[in-house]
């Protein structure tokens, strides 16, 4: 069930349509559409779903889409964004299959309703690990290809963080205690070298995306390590992979120059690891001098980008 589609708050020709989901413990469950569509009728698409922290806002991104022929949605899935209800923990769910029913409800709409048979499904960060775990489990007709972007594919940090000890801890107490906020300090020079009324050149909802990010629960974290688990034990995404990420990550403690050019929420060398364990055509691509979100570094790293998923679109997803 669906209300009306709305004007989105990104302005025309963007609309918005808010799909209504079961209950969970908290009480109402919306997720979100965002859509633009092409003057043109196409076969083509590409779904878009967030980060952690994150929601969709990114016209650029779309409108490079749509000058090749593919109608754009993005997904505000449960608790993010567009779909945060004030009785919700923003972005809390203690399994990642939770996520399931946000991606099938868009599916159907994006390809039964509105027709599109060859669909590319993109996710950055942990967006690109609920799609790669979807995507192994439906292994829907439609799917042309999976693209993500800086997926949160293990568990960035020291190695004594991924120790057994340690992953037994986060999974009791993300049973027994899962609204329990982890401590943790983020100095948000991420999203400012992002905003535009700060350091960056984009425009985005600071209440959405907010500079110190949203509370980390350990119900969270556990169904995060689960999922983890689960994609490095191997997927078998059967459409063409593209994995795109920075060439190097570092861990400023100010503003300075890695800020604007390097990965400073994971680590590359990890998400280089894990990335073949996604499916059966793996192609991976490190963009020198892009940030956690490669389509939102500047200008030089992000043509880069779009040049990568070019040559991936047009060697194994248009064919």
């Amino acid at each position: 069930m669906s209300e009306p589609t709305t004007v989105d708050v990104l302005g025309e020709p963007w609309t918005a349509e808010t799909i209504a989901l079961p209950d969970d413990f908290e009480g109402e469950v919306v997720a979100t559409l965002v859509s633009r569509r092409g003057e043109t009728p196409t076969e083509h698409a590409v779904l878009h779903v967030h980060g952690f922290s994150d929601y969709f806002f990114h016209t650029a991104w779309g409108e490079w889409w749509l000058e090749r022929e593919h109608d754009v949605y993005g997904l505000d899935l449960r608790k993010y964004g567009r779909s945060i209800r004030p009785h919700q923990s923003a972005t809390y769910v203690a399994d990642l299959e939770e996520y399931f029913a946000d991606l099938d409800a868009a599916w159907e709409r994006i390809t039964v309703r509105d027709g599109h048979t060859r669909v590319v499904l993109s996710g950055h960060s942990t967006g690109g690990l609920v799609v790669a775990l979807w995507a192994d489990a439906r292994q829907p007709a439609e799917l042309a290809g999976l693209l993500l972007n800086s997926p949160w594919l293990d568990l960035q940090g020291p190695a004594l963080l991924r120790t057994p000890a340690v992953g037994l801890a986060v999974e009791q107490i993300g049973r027994r205690q899962p609204m329990r906020v982890l401590g943790r300090q983020v100095e948000g020079h991420y999203a400012r070298s992002l905003h535009r009324d700060h350091a960056g050149e984009w425009d985005f909802d600071l209440t959405w995306k907010p500079l110190g990010s949203f509370p980390v629960r350990f119900g969270w974290l556990r169904a995060i390590r689960r999922g983890h688990a689960r994609l490095q034990a191997g997927l078998s995404v059967s459409a063409p992979v593209l994995v795109l990420s920075s060439d190097r990550s570092s861990w400023p403690k100010e503003m300075g120059e890695d800020v604007f050019s390097t990965d400073i929420v994971l680590d590359v060398r990890q998400i280089r690891r894990w990335s073949t364990a996604v499916g059966r055509h793996v192609t991976y691509a490190a963009v020198p001098g892009a940030v956690h979100d490669v389509v939102l570094s500047r200008a030089e790293p992000r043509a880069r980008a779009y040049d990568e998923i070019e040559r991936w679109l047009a060697a194994y997803v248009l064919r």
